[in-house]
């Protein structure tokens, strides 16, 4: 029988999970640390260091060279299987998590980096050089590209990273089991290996049916409150804890809102455009905002005849219907026949879209990753901008003026490149302390003075003094957020690293 073609399978096999491990790695870190591009880049460079470590290690091993691939791929296997929950409950429990983090990925790296040079050497009598480098790089290349199709695509968004990370621990596992036939005129104690492998593909069985236990006692020591609702979706993280004072929402890891003071920053943030609009708006437009609430103040208007709810998560959009108490928070508001939800990237639709609106409300995540920061740029604005009917306005949350000077005065800066004239204000919820938005339309305008329909926090006054700014949260210098610079980005992870 010629064992080829199986082991050039092994290699994509190999080389699959060795990428959806680093995967998982950077995906972690970048929920639990933030950051993503220093905890991607740092991950990658730390991973491809060790694949050569790995590969340096191998030239010391010189005997039974089928049996310790064996070995490496059930180390591999435990190690990589069991990495997205060890660091998740790592991150829970150990202050020095991040070197922590770059131990596991050094430590699967290294293990990865032995696994083909063994092989290779293992092929060697059945190819020559040229034909075995060409033929194992290839079926190398091809395992990664599949990964990384599948990881964001398929893995994440069914599976979730605990799952993905065992499914992969599996996969190792059984190509370590197979090997001890495929590879058994060359191997030496058959039996112990075997047993070795069945004893990691038991550990890993059992950790995959219990992976939602292994899932919720890693969220279970990050959050004070009790978990009562968790969901991945291909986007994110949703998950909604409970306590005395309400239920709050976090998206990876970030607090959204809490139930006991969400109505302070939703007021603050719709009702100052819609009161701007003469007369009363009756076309809205919302992006972002897929929890209903922002939507269930723009209904308070009875002029309101059509909104537009743009938020690229449909799990967000639905998940009124999947936990009660959010749908009795927002009142319903996505079930009312005057609303349209729009599941797609709020920068793509606003450029295809050609409907004007009377008052927009961006109610998106703050600027923590390059996919977000998009969404805060002289482009992104300039396309809003021209989707405002003649009069109208846009409010838009900009996050803390206290906490994140820089952060949030580069979003009214940018604001104010795209053309837009813009009226900064702020406002104090407690959950998220000082809180900063900001009012604009395409002509100069005077702020509101009063909101006409029921309301739990505003008034006249409460209005007119959120306008002002005081000295501890003057205008500083800061760049131009634009597509090619993502200033706002490294203001935010600079600014609120300070706060973690």
């Amino acid at each position: 029988m010629n064992r080829t073609p199986i082991l050039f399978l092994n290699v994509l096999v190999i080389a699959a999970c060795g990428l959806i491990y680093e995967l998982l790695a950077g995906t972690v870190a970048s929920y639990v640390l933030g950051d993503s591009v220093t905890q991607f880049s740092l991950i990658i460079g730390l991973y491809l260091s060790a694949l050569g470590v790995g590969a340096w290690l191998s030239r010391f091993i010189e005997r039974d060279l089928a049996t310790r691939f064996v070995d490496v791929e059930l180390a591999v296997a435990l190690i990589g299987g069991l990495s997205a929950p060890l660091l998740f409950l790592g991150f829970a429990r150990l202050q020095w998590f991040a070197l922590f983090l770059y131990l596991v990925v050094f430590a699967i790296g290294v293990l990865v980096g032995l696994e083909l040079p063994i092989l290779m050497r293992i092929l060697k009598e059945h190819l020559d050089f040229k034909e075995l480098v060409s033929r194992v790089l290839s079926f190398d290349y091809i395992g990664s590209l599949i990964a990384a199709v599948l990881f964001p695509m398929f893995l994440v968004p069914r599976l979730g990273l605990v799952r993905t990370s065992i499914v992969f621990g599996l996969l190792n596992a059984a190509v370590g089991l197979y090997g001890t036939w495929l590879l058994r005129p060359l191997l030496r104690g058959v039996t112990v290996l075997r047993v070795r492998a069945a004893i990691v593909a038991v550990i890993l069985i059992v950790a995959l049916v219990r992976a939602e236990a292994l899932t919720s006692m890693a969220e279970e020591e990050l959050y004070v409150d009790d978990i009562v609702y968790s969901t991945s979706s291909p986007y994110q993280r949703i998950l909604i804890t409970k306590g005395a004072a309400g239920f709050q929402l976090f998206l990876n890891g970030n607090l959204q809102f809490s139930s006991a003071d969400e109505y302070r920053y939703h007021e603050a943030l719709v009702h100052p455009a819609m009161a701007s609009r003469t007369p009363s708006p009756s076309r809205v437009l919302i992006l972002g905002g897929g929890d209903g609430l922002a939507l269930r103040e723009v209904l308070k208007y009875r002029g309101v005849e059509s909104v537009t709810l743009v938020d690229l998560d449909p799990k967000m959009t639905g998940l009124s219907a999947a936990f009660p108490p959010l749908g009795a928070l927002n009142a319903n508001s996505l079930r009312d026949p005057r609303v349209r939800v729009v599941n797609q990237d709020a920068m793509l639709w606003i450029e295809q879209v050609r409907d004007l609106f009377d008052v927009a409300i961006v109610d998106f995540p703050d600027p923590n990753s390059f996919s977000l920061g998009k969404l805060y740029t002289t482009r992104f604005y300039r396309m809003l901008r021209a989707r405002l009917a003649p009069g109208g306005t846009v409010a838009v949350q900009c996050t803390s003026p206290l906490y994140a000077p820089r952060s949030y005065w580069c979003i009214v800066r940018t604001m104010e490149a795209a053309g837009l004239h813009v009226r900064p204000y702020q406002t104090t919820v407690p959950s998220f302390g000082v809180w900063g938005f900001a009012l604009a339309s395409q002509r100069p305008f005077d702020a509101p003075i009063h909101v006409s329909v029921p309301v739990r926090f505003l008034d006249d006054a409460t209005l007119a003094a959120m306008f002002i700014f005081p000295r501890d949260m003057a205008p500083v210098p800061v760049e131009i957020n634009r597509l090619d610079n993502q200033m706002l980005v490294r203001y935010y992870e600079d600014e609120w690293r300070r706060w973690s």
